[in-house]
Protein backbone atom coordinates (compact mmCIF):
# COMPACT_ATOMS: atom_id res chain seq x y z
CA UNK A 1 0.00 0.00 0.00
CA UNK A 2 1.19 3.69 -0.79
CA UNK A 3 2.08 5.61 2.52
CA UNK A 4 -0.49 7.78 3.60
CA UNK A 5 1.86 10.69 4.23
CA UNK A 6 2.70 10.89 0.66
CA UNK A 7 -1.39 11.80 -0.03
CA UNK A 8 -1.24 14.12 3.19
CA UNK A 9 1.92 16.06 1.83
CA UNK A 10 -0.20 16.14 -2.03
CA UNK A 11 -2.79 18.02 -0.25
CA UNK A 12 -0.42 20.41 1.07
CA UNK A 13 0.93 21.17 -2.29
CA UNK A 14 -2.35 22.17 -3.72
CA UNK A 15 -4.25 24.95 -0.33
CA UNK A 16 -6.21 26.59 -2.41
CA UNK A 17 -7.91 24.07 -4.35
CA UNK A 18 -8.24 21.86 -1.76
CA UNK A 19 -9.72 24.72 0.96
CA UNK A 20 -12.45 25.78 -1.54
CA UNK A 21 -13.71 21.88 -2.31
CA UNK A 22 -13.52 21.61 1.85
CA UNK A 23 -15.10 24.50 2.62
CA UNK A 24 -18.01 23.70 0.02
CA UNK A 25 -18.25 19.86 1.41
CA UNK A 26 -17.91 21.67 4.87
CA UNK A 27 -21.07 24.15 3.46
CA UNK A 28 -23.44 20.99 2.88
CA UNK A 29 -22.37 19.34 5.92
CA UNK A 30 -23.40 22.56 8.10
CA UNK A 31 -27.23 22.50 5.94
CA UNK A 32 -27.50 18.46 6.75
CA UNK A 33 -26.68 18.93 10.02
CA UNK A 34 -29.00 21.96 10.75
CA UNK A 35 -31.85 20.78 9.31
CA UNK A 36 -31.73 17.24 11.11
CA UNK A 37 -30.87 19.76 14.54
CA UNK A 38 -34.40 21.44 13.37
CA UNK A 39 -35.93 18.28 13.08
CA UNK A 40 -34.46 16.76 16.25
CA UNK A 41 -35.01 19.88 18.16
CA UNK A 42 -39.06 19.57 17.51
CA UNK A 43 -39.19 16.17 18.22
CA UNK A 44 -37.33 16.90 21.67
CA UNK A 45 -39.79 19.27 22.78
CA UNK A 46 -42.75 16.87 22.48
CA UNK A 47 -41.42 14.23 23.89
CA UNK A 48 -40.36 16.06 26.64
CA UNK A 49 -43.95 17.17 26.72
CA UNK A 50 -45.14 13.87 28.40
CA UNK A 51 -44.29 11.51 31.40
CA UNK A 52 -44.15 8.05 31.33
CA UNK A 53 -45.76 7.98 35.01
CA UNK A 54 -48.86 9.98 32.93
CA UNK A 55 -52.21 8.47 31.28
CA UNK A 56 -53.82 10.96 28.54
CA UNK A 57 -57.30 10.19 28.13
CA UNK A 58 -59.38 11.22 25.04
CA UNK A 59 -62.39 10.77 23.32
CA UNK A 60 -62.84 7.65 21.97
CA UNK A 61 -61.60 8.26 17.94
CA UNK A 62 -59.98 11.66 18.69
CA UNK A 63 -56.57 12.22 17.71
CA UNK A 64 -55.73 15.57 19.54
CA UNK A 65 -56.78 16.73 22.42
CA UNK A 66 -58.70 19.51 19.70
CA UNK A 67 -60.77 17.05 18.55
CA UNK A 68 -61.69 15.79 21.82
CA UNK A 69 -64.55 16.21 24.31
CA UNK A 70 -65.08 14.82 27.70
CA UNK A 71 -68.12 15.37 30.15
CA UNK A 72 -67.92 15.49 33.43
CA UNK A 73 -69.05 12.26 34.35
CA UNK A 74 -66.32 10.54 33.19
CA UNK A 75 -63.56 13.12 35.26
CA UNK A 76 -65.94 11.43 38.28
CA UNK A 77 -65.30 7.84 36.90
CA UNK A 78 -61.40 8.61 36.53
CA UNK A 79 -60.79 10.22 39.75
CA UNK A 80 -62.71 6.87 41.50
CA UNK A 81 -60.35 4.59 39.17
CA UNK A 82 -58.04 2.05 41.66
CA UNK A 83 -55.46 2.91 39.14
CA UNK A 84 -55.05 6.89 39.77
CA UNK A 85 -52.60 7.95 41.99
CA UNK A 86 -53.34 10.18 45.21
CA UNK A 87 -51.78 13.02 47.01
CA UNK A 88 -50.85 12.43 50.75
CA UNK A 89 -54.54 14.23 51.78
CA UNK A 90 -56.08 11.24 49.21
CA UNK A 91 -56.57 13.29 46.49
CA UNK A 92 -56.77 11.79 43.06
CA UNK A 93 -54.27 13.41 40.94
CA UNK A 94 -56.45 13.96 37.56
CA UNK A 95 -56.22 16.88 36.21
CA UNK A 96 -59.09 17.99 33.64
CA UNK A 97 -58.11 20.12 31.13
CA UNK A 98 -59.45 22.61 28.53
CA UNK A 99 -57.84 22.61 25.00
CA UNK A 100 -58.10 25.67 22.73
CA UNK A 101 -56.60 28.01 20.36
CA UNK A 102 -56.37 31.90 20.23
CA UNK A 103 -54.92 33.74 17.51
CA UNK A 104 -52.45 36.11 18.91
CA UNK A 105 -50.72 39.15 17.51
CA UNK A 106 -47.09 38.71 17.48
CA UNK A 107 -46.16 42.42 17.49
CA UNK A 108 -47.67 45.64 18.69
CA UNK A 109 -48.99 46.45 14.97
CA UNK A 110 -50.55 43.13 14.90
CA UNK A 111 -49.31 42.43 11.48
CA UNK A 112 -48.66 38.65 12.49
CA UNK A 113 -50.65 36.66 14.34
CA UNK A 114 -50.24 32.84 15.06
CA UNK A 115 -52.36 30.46 16.86
CA UNK A 116 -51.15 30.04 20.52
CA UNK A 117 -53.05 27.14 22.76
CA UNK A 118 -54.70 28.15 25.73
CA UNK A 119 -55.10 25.62 28.21
CA UNK A 120 -57.52 25.04 31.11
CA UNK A 121 -56.24 23.07 33.85
CA UNK A 122 -57.43 22.55 37.71
CA UNK A 123 -54.98 22.76 40.65
CA UNK A 124 -54.00 19.09 40.49
CA UNK A 125 -52.59 19.76 36.95
CA UNK A 126 -48.62 21.57 38.63
CA UNK A 127 -49.23 17.91 40.63
CA UNK A 128 -49.73 15.80 37.98
CA UNK A 129 -47.13 17.38 35.55
CA UNK A 130 -44.02 17.39 36.94
CA UNK A 131 -41.74 19.10 35.30
CA UNK A 132 -43.63 22.22 34.78
CA UNK A 133 -42.38 25.10 37.16
CA UNK A 134 -43.03 28.49 38.00
CA UNK A 135 -40.18 30.83 37.45
CA UNK A 136 -41.31 34.25 38.17
CA UNK A 137 -45.30 35.65 39.76
CA UNK A 138 -47.39 33.60 41.65
CA UNK A 139 -50.18 31.22 40.28
CA UNK A 140 -53.53 32.39 38.92
CA UNK A 141 -56.20 32.46 41.82
CA UNK A 142 -59.20 30.63 41.14
CA UNK A 143 -62.38 32.37 40.32
CA UNK A 144 -60.03 35.09 39.12
CA UNK A 145 -59.74 36.16 35.50
CA UNK A 146 -55.57 35.36 35.62
CA UNK A 147 -53.41 33.31 33.54
CA UNK A 148 -49.92 32.04 33.34
CA UNK A 149 -48.03 32.52 30.20
CA UNK A 150 -45.42 29.77 29.25
CA UNK A 151 -41.73 31.19 29.05
CA UNK A 152 -41.00 30.75 25.47
CA UNK A 153 -44.43 32.88 24.73
CA UNK A 154 -42.83 35.83 26.70
CA UNK A 155 -39.95 36.27 24.05
CA UNK A 156 -42.34 36.17 21.10
CA UNK A 157 -45.49 38.16 22.04
CA UNK A 158 -46.51 41.55 23.27
CA UNK A 159 -48.60 42.09 26.91
CA UNK A 160 -47.13 38.63 28.33
CA UNK A 161 -45.07 40.11 31.15
CA UNK A 162 -46.34 39.29 34.86
CA UNK A 163 -48.74 42.33 35.51
CA UNK A 164 -49.72 42.98 31.78
CA UNK A 165 -53.13 42.14 29.97
CA UNK A 166 -54.16 39.47 27.28
CA UNK A 167 -57.25 39.72 25.85
CA UNK A 168 -59.40 36.96 24.76
CA UNK A 169 -62.73 35.26 24.71
CA UNK A 170 -64.25 38.52 25.48
CA UNK A 171 -63.03 39.83 28.04
CA UNK A 172 -59.37 40.98 29.68
CA UNK A 173 -56.78 38.32 31.45
CA UNK A 174 -53.89 39.53 33.93
CA UNK A 175 -50.72 37.94 33.48
CA UNK A 176 -49.86 36.33 36.98
CA UNK A 177 -47.02 34.25 36.42
CA UNK A 178 -44.47 32.34 34.17
CA UNK A 179 -43.72 29.17 33.70
CA UNK A 180 -40.82 26.75 32.48
CA UNK A 181 -41.62 23.06 31.60
CA UNK A 182 -38.08 21.40 30.77
CA UNK A 183 -38.19 22.73 27.47
CA UNK A 184 -41.51 21.06 26.56
CA UNK A 185 -44.28 22.05 24.19
CA UNK A 186 -46.28 23.23 27.79
CA UNK A 187 -43.77 26.59 27.53
CA UNK A 188 -45.60 27.51 24.30
CA UNK A 189 -49.61 27.25 26.15
CA UNK A 190 -51.24 30.21 28.16
CA UNK A 191 -52.49 28.57 30.99
CA UNK A 192 -55.96 29.59 33.29
CA UNK A 193 -58.28 28.06 35.39
CA UNK A 194 -60.32 24.90 33.38
CA UNK A 195 -63.97 26.69 34.80
CA UNK A 196 -63.26 29.72 33.48
CA UNK A 197 -62.38 28.83 29.95
CA UNK A 198 -65.30 26.18 29.70
CA UNK A 199 -68.03 28.46 29.58
CA UNK A 200 -65.76 31.02 27.50
CA UNK A 201 -64.94 28.63 24.52
CA UNK A 202 -66.06 24.89 24.36
CA UNK A 203 -69.30 24.71 26.76
CA UNK A 204 -69.66 22.36 29.85
CA UNK A 205 -67.24 19.40 28.17
CA UNK A 206 -63.19 19.03 28.95
CA UNK A 207 -60.77 18.23 25.91
CA UNK A 208 -58.81 15.84 28.04
CA UNK A 209 -58.36 14.11 31.21
CA UNK A 210 -54.65 13.70 32.79
CA UNK A 211 -53.53 11.92 35.66
CA UNK A 212 -50.68 10.27 37.72
CA UNK A 213 -50.74 6.67 37.12
CA UNK A 214 -50.63 4.26 40.64
CA UNK A 215 -48.41 2.15 39.33
CA UNK A 216 -46.31 3.44 35.82
CA UNK A 217 -45.88 -0.25 35.10
CA UNK A 218 -49.19 -1.32 35.24
CA UNK A 219 -50.27 1.18 32.21
CA UNK A 220 -51.94 -1.92 30.02
CA UNK A 221 -53.70 -2.69 32.90
CA UNK A 222 -55.20 0.83 33.71
CA UNK A 223 -55.90 1.50 30.06
CA UNK A 224 -57.74 -2.57 29.67
CA UNK A 225 -59.56 -1.20 32.65
CA UNK A 226 -60.66 2.18 31.41
CA UNK A 227 -61.85 1.79 27.95
CA UNK A 228 -63.57 -1.05 28.93
CA UNK A 229 -65.56 0.31 30.95
CA UNK A 230 -69.40 0.52 29.41
CA UNK A 231 -70.31 4.34 30.95
CA UNK A 232 -67.68 6.18 28.77
CA UNK A 233 -66.00 5.84 25.22
CA UNK A 234 -62.86 6.74 25.45
CA UNK A 235 -58.97 5.93 24.74
CA UNK A 236 -56.37 5.95 27.17
CA UNK A 237 -53.02 6.96 26.07
CA UNK A 238 -49.44 6.64 27.72
CA UNK A 239 -48.42 10.42 27.71
CA UNK A 240 -44.77 10.10 26.84
CA UNK A 241 -46.19 8.18 23.51
CA UNK A 242 -48.84 10.35 23.05
CA UNK A 243 -46.93 13.82 22.63
CA UNK A 244 -43.92 11.83 20.45
CA UNK A 245 -46.93 10.75 18.36
CA UNK A 246 -47.53 14.15 17.87
CA UNK A 247 -44.30 14.90 16.35
CA UNK A 248 -44.11 12.19 13.57
CA UNK A 249 -45.55 14.01 10.76
CA UNK A 250 -43.41 17.11 11.27
CA UNK A 251 -40.09 15.18 12.13
CA UNK A 252 -40.91 13.22 9.12
CA UNK A 253 -41.26 16.55 6.50
CA UNK A 254 -38.15 18.13 8.15
CA UNK A 255 -36.09 15.12 7.68
CA UNK A 256 -37.37 14.44 4.14
CA UNK A 257 -36.69 18.74 3.51
CA UNK A 258 -32.78 17.75 4.93
CA UNK A 259 -31.98 14.84 2.87
CA UNK A 260 -33.78 16.88 -0.13
CA UNK A 261 -32.18 20.12 -0.06
CA UNK A 262 -28.63 18.65 0.85
CA UNK A 263 -28.92 15.85 -2.02
CA UNK A 264 -28.79 18.89 -4.23
CA UNK A 265 -26.13 20.98 -2.16
CA UNK A 266 -24.24 17.62 -2.48
CA UNK A 267 -24.36 17.37 -6.04
CA UNK A 268 -21.92 20.28 -6.46
CA UNK A 269 -19.69 19.40 -3.79
CA UNK A 270 -19.25 16.11 -5.30
CA UNK A 271 -18.38 17.72 -8.41
CA UNK A 272 -15.93 19.88 -6.75
CA UNK A 273 -14.10 16.76 -5.69
CA UNK A 274 -14.45 15.67 -8.48
CA UNK A 275 -12.81 18.54 -10.32
CA UNK A 276 -10.14 18.58 -7.64
CA UNK A 277 -9.36 15.01 -8.12
CA UNK A 278 -9.00 14.91 -11.55
CA UNK A 279 -6.54 18.23 -11.63
CA UNK A 280 -4.53 16.28 -9.05
CA UNK A 281 -4.38 13.59 -10.95
CA UNK A 282 -2.94 15.36 -14.29
CA UNK A 283 -0.63 17.51 -12.59
CA UNK A 284 0.94 14.33 -11.16
CA UNK A 285 0.73 11.91 -14.06
CA UNK A 286 4.76 11.43 -13.63
CA UNK A 287 4.22 10.43 -10.00
CA UNK A 288 1.87 7.57 -11.08
CA UNK A 289 4.35 6.34 -13.08
CA UNK A 290 6.74 6.18 -11.07
CA UNK A 291 4.76 4.65 -8.58
CA UNK A 292 3.52 2.03 -10.89
CA UNK A 293 7.40 0.94 -12.46
CA UNK A 294 8.13 1.00 -8.06
CA UNK A 295 6.08 -2.00 -8.60
CA UNK A 296 2.75 -0.72 -6.26
CA UNK A 297 -0.40 -2.33 -8.16
CA UNK A 298 -3.03 -0.47 -9.48
CA UNK A 299 -5.77 -1.19 -7.15
CA UNK A 300 -2.95 0.55 -4.51
CA UNK A 301 -3.06 3.47 -6.68
CA UNK A 302 -7.00 3.73 -6.61
CA UNK A 303 -7.23 3.31 -2.73
CA UNK A 304 -4.78 6.06 -2.28
CA UNK A 305 -6.24 8.41 -4.21
CA UNK A 306 -9.74 7.13 -2.66
CA UNK A 307 -8.38 8.03 0.64
CA UNK A 308 -6.79 11.43 -0.30
CA UNK A 309 -10.19 12.34 -1.94
CA UNK A 310 -11.71 11.35 1.57
CA UNK A 311 -8.92 13.14 3.36
CA UNK A 312 -10.12 16.12 1.91
CA UNK A 313 -14.16 15.96 2.51
CA UNK A 314 -13.06 14.87 5.92
CA UNK A 315 -11.63 18.14 6.77
CA UNK A 316 -14.98 20.02 5.18
CA UNK A 317 -16.44 17.37 7.35
CA UNK A 318 -15.31 18.91 10.86
CA UNK A 319 -15.79 22.29 9.15
CA UNK A 320 -19.23 21.97 8.69
CA UNK A 321 -19.66 20.79 12.49
CA UNK A 322 -18.00 23.56 13.57
CA UNK A 323 -20.15 26.11 11.41
CA UNK A 324 -23.68 24.12 12.80
CA UNK A 325 -22.25 24.25 16.14
CA UNK A 326 -23.72 27.43 17.23
CA UNK A 327 -27.15 26.49 15.79
CA UNK A 328 -27.25 24.41 19.14
CA UNK A 329 -30.14 25.94 21.68
CA UNK A 330 -31.14 28.52 19.16
CA UNK A 331 -34.80 29.22 19.58
CA UNK A 332 -37.45 29.16 16.41
CA UNK A 333 -40.69 28.19 16.15
CA UNK A 334 -43.17 26.41 13.80
CA UNK A 335 -46.89 25.43 13.66
CA UNK A 336 -47.34 22.00 15.01
CA UNK A 337 -49.56 20.11 12.06
CA UNK A 338 -51.05 18.31 14.74
CA UNK A 339 -52.54 20.95 16.74
CA UNK A 340 -52.23 23.65 14.43
CA UNK A 341 -50.92 25.63 17.00
CA UNK A 342 -47.63 27.53 17.05
CA UNK A 343 -44.60 25.91 19.50
CA UNK A 344 -41.33 27.17 20.06
CA UNK A 345 -38.33 24.99 20.45
CA UNK A 346 -34.58 25.08 19.82
CA UNK A 347 -31.99 23.94 17.62
CA UNK A 348 -30.44 20.51 18.58
CA UNK A 349 -27.37 19.35 17.73
CA UNK A 350 -25.89 16.06 19.24
CA UNK A 351 -22.98 14.27 19.04
CA UNK A 352 -24.69 11.14 17.04
CA UNK A 353 -26.22 14.42 14.40
CA UNK A 354 -21.82 15.62 14.20
CA UNK A 355 -21.07 12.00 13.36
CA UNK A 356 -24.01 11.23 10.65
CA UNK A 357 -22.23 14.79 9.14
CA UNK A 358 -18.99 13.44 9.25
CA UNK A 359 -19.66 10.36 7.98
CA UNK A 360 -21.84 12.02 4.84
CA UNK A 361 -18.82 14.32 4.24
CA UNK A 362 -16.42 11.30 4.04
CA UNK A 363 -18.87 9.55 1.73
CA UNK A 364 -19.16 12.34 -0.71
CA UNK A 365 -15.34 12.15 -0.56
CA UNK A 366 -15.49 9.07 -1.88
CA UNK A 367 -18.03 9.27 -4.56
CA UNK A 368 -16.01 12.43 -5.84
CA UNK A 369 -12.81 10.99 -5.74
CA UNK A 370 -13.70 7.58 -7.16
CA UNK A 371 -13.69 8.13 -11.05
CA UNK A 372 -10.37 10.27 -10.75
CA UNK A 373 -8.68 7.46 -9.14
CA UNK A 374 -10.15 4.96 -11.22
CA UNK A 375 -8.80 7.13 -13.70
CA UNK A 376 -4.81 7.09 -11.73
CA UNK A 377 -5.08 3.57 -11.66
CA UNK A 378 -6.01 2.92 -15.31
CA UNK A 379 -2.81 5.24 -16.59
CA UNK A 380 -0.32 3.22 -18.23
CA UNK A 381 3.84 3.51 -17.10
CA UNK A 382 5.09 4.67 -20.46
CA UNK A 383 2.23 7.27 -20.87
CA UNK A 384 2.20 8.64 -17.27
CA UNK A 385 5.83 9.20 -17.23
CA UNK A 386 5.66 10.57 -21.12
Amino acid sequence: MIPIVYNIRSVTRRPVSTALTALGVGLVVAVFIGMLALANGFSAALAKTGSDKNAIILRKGADSELSSGLGREVVSIISASPHVATTAEKRPLVSPEVYVLIPLAKSFDTTQVANVVVRGVSDQAWEVRSNVRVTEGQRFTSGRPQVCVGKRLVQRFPHTGIGQTLHFAGRDRTVTCHFSAAGSAFESEIWGENEQFMPAFRGDVFQSITFRLNDPHAFDDARRALQDDKRMTVDVHRESEFYAQQSQLLGRILSFLAVMITAIMAVGAVFGAINTMYAAIASRAPEIGVLLTLGFRPASVLVSFLAESAFIAAIGGLLGCLFALPLNGIVTSTTNWSSFSEIAFSFRVTPLLLAFGLIFAVVMGIVGGFFPALRAARLQVVQALR
